[in-house]
């Protein structure tokens, strides 16, 4: 920003309070106009605003536009292939290979473009378990994007503990720098490329700032399973009995939402990792999408929107009240809440519970409105449904989404950040649920009484209903009916939700398309594991859906 233009900014005497002895030097970075280091939520609020980053709305949060990119770049990712990568990365769409010669050269260019510029750095550290606890700085030419990292991961605020930081991996979130593809090899101007050898992520030309979470989240994906650790794309709660709960899903399915349940206290609302020692969340913050959100349905998450420290990307608002609209999809269906997590009343505040699952909840959102609400899975079904990840993606949480939903497979609920093979992390889940002896669910957010532009949404509170009966162990004494393509065990009967909620097939008036319907799903289900079947057991294989 100083450039050309040499003046203070609000922040300028305090830019090098809290620095590290461990400079930008280290990473190659030198020439530097100025380095603003772990400044506080404040101080960044003053520097967003006098950058012109952002709008402060009324009641406090901070009101961004994150341009052409509103949702991740997904087909944009690329991992460095070397010699501790190239037999262990699960290569692919979700994985491009990419030459240590091409990062090389980008990451020369980007020091170059760094010189004379100004620069934020958050010092901070990815998992709640001190055992598995991973310094990871993040580098940013935007003030927001150093908020954004600071309310999403763990910070400590003590001077000398910052003086001597020295990062385990660094992430650099460069909006303004463009890759080439003619000569960078990329599909476009924009790439995320994480390189594990010399442990380093780099964003170019996005300013989404879900880059930044799930490029740490990648990351941890990789190197925690060489520690044990089994990485989830998962929130997770815990009741009053020490009775922790996962929630598996996709953007859209209603981790966030259904896992911030006032009966429960709530570990994370999005990335954890299962070790020996039990259950922790690798964030400190909650990224929610907020689009249609209501006080009625979602009170403490919509609170969060119409607070300071929050963080609202492409969130519509009133330039002269600067009250917000939720509803407004004008910019995209994908609007989103940064805040850190001790915005939710009832949370854990360790981020870590020395116990193990219980109660393991698979959410799909199935936009062809055939499957149950609810179902339970035996050890070889879940691994089954694991792997394949069945939902439907809705509109605008990737780039080049339109209004329909499209039915997708996403190995372990997660594709586009797993790096190793599904069945690796299937294996560690099954090997964790048979130990600990956890009850498996496939529950259905999605529609009821027909396919997406027919049907309607399945009702968040039957949703809740069926899941607070799951949790309180009422489910476990009704009768259940084995499902007739998927052989899965669906309950008769469940308190507080209709009984034809529960029979999918009772809500369709044409009886024939429904299992026209269904049947096509099953279809696809054979058809998406054909993928996966070299590295899964025959009894896994076998626990497949038949087709009619």
């Amino acid at each position: 920003m100083k450039k050309y233009l040499k003046f203070n900014t609000p922040a300028h005497n305090e830019a090098k309070v809290l620095a590290s002895d461990y400079g930008l030097k280290n990473n190659g970075l030198g020439h530097l106009e100025r380095v603003y280091w772990n400044l506080t939520e404040s101080a960044l609020y003053e520097e967003i605003v006098f950058r012109s980053e952002g709008r402060i709305a009324y009641q406090g949060p901070v009101i961004v536009d994150t341009g052409k990119h509103t949702a991740r770049a997904a087909a944009d990712k690329y991992v460095v292939k070397e010699e501790s990568t190239e037999n262990k990365i699960w290569w692919g769409e979700y994985n491009r290979p990419f030459t240590l010669e091409k990062f090389n050269a980008i990451l020369g260019r980007i020091q170059a473009y760094c010189q004379d510029e100004e620069l934020f750095v958050q010092d901070c550290y990815v998992g709640a378990a001190p055992e598995h606890r991973m310094p990871v700085r993040i580098i940013t030419e935007k003030a927001w994007h150093s908020l954004f990292a600071r309310n999403m991961l763990l910070t400590d605020g003590n001077q000398e503990t910052l003086r001597k930081y020295i990062p385990d991996f660094t992430v650099m979130a460069l909006p303004g720098f463009k890759v080439d593809p003619k000569i960078d090899g990329t599909r476009s101007e924009t790439a995320i490329i994480i390189n594990f050898a010399d442990r380093i992520a780099i964003i170019s030309n996005s300013l989404y700032g879900g880059e930044i979470k799930k490029s740490v989240f990648t990351v941890l994906n990789f190197l925690l399973t060489f520690d044990d650790v089994l990485p989830m794309h998962c929130s997770a709660n815990v009741g009053k009995k020490g009775d922790v709960a996962l929630f598996f899903g996709l953007s859209g399915t209603g981790k966030t939402t259904l896992s911030a349940d006032p009966k429960r206290n709530l570990i994370g609302d999005d990335e954890h990792g299962w070790s020996s020692g039990g259950i922790f969340n690798f964030e400190n913050g909650c990224y929610a999408k907020v689009i249609r959100l209501s006080a009625e349905a979602e009170p403490e998450i919509h609170k969060c929107t119409r607070s300071f420290g929050t963080i609202l990307e492409n969130v519509v608002y009133d330039p002269i009240t600067r009250r917000i609209d939720l509803d407004d999809d004008i910019i995209t269906e994908n609007t989103r809440a940064s805040y850190p997590i001790d915005m939710i009343p009832n949370v854990v505040p360790e981020g870590y519970v020395k116990s193990h699952p219980k109660n393991i909840i698979f959410l799909t959102c199935d936009a062809s409105g055939v499957l149950p609400p609810i179902a339970r899975l035996n050890p070889e079904q879940a691994q089954y449904h694991f792997i394949s990840g069945y939902t439907s993606k809705i509109a605008g949480t990737e780039i080049g989404l339109g209004i329909e939903p499209q039915i997708t497979f996403s190995a372990c609920f997660g594709a586009p950040f797993m790096v190793r093979p599904p069945h690796d992390y299937a294996s560690m889940l099954k090997e964790r649920m048979l130990k600990h002896n956890a009850s498996v669910w496939l529950v259905n957010t999605g529609w009821v009484g027909g396919r997406f532009g027919v049907g309607k949404r399945i009702s968040i509170r039957h949703t809740r209903n069926l899941l607070n009966a799951m949790l309180e162990g009422k489910l476990e004494k009704v009768k259940y009916r084995k499902d007739k393509l998927f052989g899965f065990e669906v309950p008769e009967t469940c308190p507080d939700v209709p009984e034809n909620v529960l029979e999918p097939l009772s809500s369709w008036g044409d009886k024939d398309e429904y299992w026209k319907k269904y049947d096509a799903l099953a279809a696809r289900f054979i058809e998406n594991f054909k993928l996966f079947e070299k590295g899964c057991s025959q009894d896994v294989r076998d626990t497949g859906p038949s087709r009619l």
